[in-house]
């Protein structure tokens, strides 16, 4: 099983960066397909990008080519560095982690708690 903790979420100018982590723990970790989704008040969560095993990686068109997932399996953490952010960007987010592959859906087994980005105009 997994068990996964987010952090560096904080408020931002448009146009400026961050970097979001998730801490992974758990036996197989290196076995999981792991995403980042985020969910803003009163909306539906959506997914942001995900990597595979293989660090083959899958971006929502609205992040693709400013946001970048990674992972770090030596430290069991798993990275979305996101530039360009927009206010539209504004919102909790969540790592997620499965046996099985989701993609950008919300079905992932595992889930972290959240950290908030918040992105001023």
């Amino acid at each position: 099983q997994v068990q996964l903790v987010e952090s560096g979420g904080g408020s931002v100018q448009a146009g400026g960066s961050l970097r979001l982590s998730c801490a992974a723990s758990g036996y197989r970790y290196r076995r999981y397909c792991m995403a980042w989704f985020r969910q803003a008040p009163g909306k539906e969560r959506e997914g942001v990008a995900v990597i595979d095993t293989d660090d083959s990686t899958s971006y929502a068109d609205s992040v693709k080519g400013r946001f970048t997932i990674s992972k770090d399996n030596a430290k069991n953490t798993l990275y979305l560095q996101m530039n360009s952010l927009k206010p539209e960007d504004t919102a909790m987010y969540y790592c997620a982690a499965d046996l099985l592959w989701y993609g950008l859906h919300p079905r992932y087994m595992y889930w972290g708690q959240g950290t908030q980005v918040t992105v001023s105009s």
